[in-house]
């Protein structure tokens, strides 16, 4: 189920309502006094896993903050992001920058493939572009796990104009590292996700 997600731009907050009651009726209190991420990551649920990995990568992830990208939804194996079409992002011809239209559909790619808290890096990926985009269009880039392996996966990622009309196609192969997560003090929960997975 596809939860709204609340976000935060001055904290980088992103959990859903619903996530942080049931954090509250759980008393999971204790939580990293940096990130405000829950330390105990084994107590959390798939879709919180995910909220919390993903706002955790965000906190991290200069360049998808400095290209003024958002994370607006993410739950395991997917991920929903959006970005505006700056005038520095505009190439010779005024239009966005198949490279940058490439860094956001990674970005997509990125947050959905570690929505399970495994990290993961992007082994190769391929790009289609069917549109040109214009600049100060919102393009929004939705992230699906297709297949996940316990070292691998495949990602497909649609890049849509604000019209709703797809301007690119990207199809991202992943690697895990088992037993390597994004959350702190979450090495029990990564065990747990993979091997359900």
């Amino acid at each position: 189920m596809l939860k709204e997600l609340l976000h935060s731009r001055a904290s980088g907050h992103l959990y859903s309502r619903a996530t942080e009651a049931a954090l509250v009726a759980a008393n999971i209190s204790a939580r990293d006094p940096a990130t405000g991420v829950p330390t105990d990551a084994a107590a959390l649920d798939a879709q919180a896993l995910a909220e919390a990995t993903a706002r955790e990568m965000y906190r991290r992830d200069r360049a998808s903050q400095s290209w003024g990208m958002q994370v607006v939804a993410v739950r395991p194996g997917y991920a929903c992001l959006t970005m505006t079409v700056r005038e520095d992002m505009t190439n010779g011809h005024g239009k966005c920058h198949g490279g940058l239209i490439f860094t956001f559909a990674d970005s997509a790619f990125a947050f959905a493939c570690n929505s399970h808290n495994v990290l993961t890096v992007g082994s190769g990926a391929d790009i289609e572009y069917l549109l040109p985009v214009e600049l100060g269009d919102e393009l929004t880039a939705t992230a699906q796990e297709r297949s996940r392996s316990r070292r691998t996966g495949i990602y497909d990622v649609t890049v849509s104009n604000r019209a709703g009309a797809c301007v690119a196609l990207f199809r991202g192969r992943s690697r895990q590292f088992e037993g390597q997560s994004i959350l702190p003090s979450a090495s029990s929960a990564v065990a747990a996700h993979t091997d359900s997975a």
